[in-house]
């Protein structure tokens, strides 16, 4: 069990003793600080206090970090959409609302969850809950994501994605008419500090991020894009395409409340390229746009 300690002084007096914490280890979220306290993990002189106690000058601040759950990832069957699949990687291609790899609030259902069924041999780097898991996509993005079956893969993708030697291209449609045909994003991406869930442009705490777009169609309040990543952020183009006054369509989180009619973003990801960890050879798949894009497309063509 890790332990952190820290003696409040004149500069944090009467902050919120979850901001307080947030803000001295800024990869906790507020809400799994405040989980802790209500658990008892953090303590206030040695005396259990809550979430919006206000600390004091002198006050002793204890953490002590629970151990990790160990899980049990549970194979279940499903219907996936494996494009390619060898002793080394599988490309699926992901349905729209389906997370990825289990998370509080979504231990079942998962992609991760079907690759466990439908193969036994997945890479161990990213340990028991993500299994094989190289790289996300958000739940309400489909498309394309590479899987590793065996450690030595999984540690050549990421090197590749490290290296950004690897393809990523999305399709979306955003809020609002772009005027220029093609553009690059480059601005950092890190933590919003007034929404400890979402991802803003920032100079602080932050990472750099690159996403270069390329119009693809106009419509009278629309634009159809690709957007192509150099770096693979939290939220990047959902961020990146806001921060330029562009929000994806149908976006929950950044985009605006009165949008088309679509569940969860418009964001497809149509290609995905990377080197062949074993044999050396340059794989590019790509895959057309689910029914729902479609379908919303056609509607603003006419």
């Amino acid at each position: 069990m890790e332990l952190f300690e820290w003696t409040v002084d004149e500069e944090n007096k009467n902050d919120r003793i979850d901001k307080l914490i947030t803000t001295k280890h800024d990869e906790w979220s507020r809400t799994l600080v405040q989980q802790w306290i209500k658990d008892g993990h953090i303590k206030v002189n040695n005396e259990q206090v809550k979430t919006n106690y206000k600390v004091q000058v002198n006050d002793m601040v204890l953490l002590e970090i629970p151990e990790p759950e160990i899980l049990e990832v549970t194979p279940e069957k499903m219907d996936l959409d494996i494009v390619y699949e060898d002793a080394d990687v599988i490309v699926v291609n992901k349905a729209k609302g389906m997370v990825v790899h289990p998370a509080p609030g979504h231990y079942s259902g998962t992609l991760v969850n079907g690759l466990m069924y439908h193969c036994k041999d997945l890479s161990g780097i990213n340990g028991v809950i993500r299994p094989g898991i190289v790289h996300r996509i958000d739940k309400d993005t489909s498309g394309l994501l590479m899987v590793a079956k065996n450690d030595k893969a999984h540690e050549s993708l990421v090197e590749q994605l490290k290296a950004k030697t690897t393809k990523r291209v999305y399709k979306a449609i955003v809020h609002g008419i772009i005027a220029h045909e093609h553009g690059t994003i480059d601005a950092p991406i890190g933590r919003d500090k007034k929404d400890r869930q979402s991802m803003t442009v920032t100079e602080e705490n932050s990472r750099d991020a690159v996403t270069h777009f390329t119009v693809l169609e106009r419509f009278e309040n629309f634009t159809y894009v690709q957007c192509q990543l150099e770096t693979g952020r939290t939220h990047q183009i959902r961020v990146h395409m806001k921060y330029i006054g562009f929000p994806l369509a149908g976006d929950p989180k950044y985009g605006p409340k009165k949008t088309l009619e679509i569940d969860g973003q418009a964001l497809h990801a149509s290609v995905l390229g990377f080197t062949h960890p074993r044999t050396g050879e340059e794989m590019v798949f790509e895959v057309p746009l689910p029914k729902e894009m479609d379908e919303l497309l056609d509607k603003l063509r006419k």
